[in-house]
């Protein structure tokens, strides 16, 4: 039986999602409480993708097989009773035995909290605590210029094993927080994203909220396709996986 997840987490005490020897990561965790529900049985889970050190999740989708048929609230429960705290199920849905969580992906939105405001040790984990003003109605100028279908190379790391860097970002905004004039989240929906695209992006988006660039910018940036003109990368405390979309 194939089961999809809904999962979403909190990164900040993790090496990623993805598993790695002697190190405490998302898909180790949940491998580990399945295959206790699976008789002792491995279960390995595939994921849309992968979050890095420090970066957390409101729905990453993960799929897997289990020798055994369990309804989808018992398994729900069983999962939510034997994870770690900062891991939670919020669904859980049989599919078909041909689907796959990474391949079958139309489209992902990503989020990510900047503070401008004074520094909040409680959300130093959760939110970028970048404490100063930027130009917003510039950075919001500048996010309009990165929709379309574009080579993101300049925003990744080269790597020889890719050998497309051209991604859709299907719609790029800024949301203010009206209760918080100081918080804002850049959000990103697109068809796919490249290791590092959308840290890579809102480094660049700092900048231009610092004045140290234009919005215009961004067209030479993309032309250049070389990361080493993109700028600065953001931590990865204020990013979120906020959605996949099938």
């Amino acid at each position: 039986m194939r089961y999809l997840l809904t999962v979403s987490y909190d990164g900040s005490k993790y090496k990623g999602y993805q598993k790695q020897v002697s190190e405490k990561t998302v898909q180790g965790e949940i491998e580990k409480v399945l295959t206790k529900i699976n008789s002792d049985s491995e279960v390995n889970i595939s994921a849309s993708g992968r979050t890095d050190a420090g970066v957390h999740a409101l729905g990453q989708k993960i799929h897997f097989d289990l020798d055994k048929d369990i309804e989808e609230l018992k398994l729900k429960q069983s999962l939510n009773s034997m994870l770690p705290g900062d891991i939670y199920v919020k669904k859980v849905e049989v599919v078909k035995d041909d689907f796959h969580a990474r391949f079958n992906v139309k489209a992902k939105e990503y989020i990510y909290q900047i503070n401008m405001g004074e520094y909040n040790p409680i959300e130093k984990d959760y939110v970028y605590q970048y404490n100063k003003k930027l130009d917003v109605p510039e950075i919001e100028r500048a996010l309009k210029y990165l929709e379309g279908t574009h080579n993101f190379k300049s925003f990744t790391k080269a790597n020889e094993e890719t050998e497309d860097y051209t991604r859709t970002i299907v719609q790029a905004k800024l949301i203010r927080d009206l209760r918080n004039i100081n918080k804002i989240t850049i959000s990103l929906l697109g068809t796919g994203f490249l290791r590092y695209m959308v840290r890579n992006i809102v480094g660049l988006l700092i900048e231009i909220g610092e004045g140290k660039r234009k919005s215009e910018d961004i067209f030479d940036i993309i032309a250049a396709e070389d990361r080493n003109v993109a700028g600065i990368t953001a931590p990865p405390n204020g990013l979120y996986l906020k959605d996949v979309f099938y």
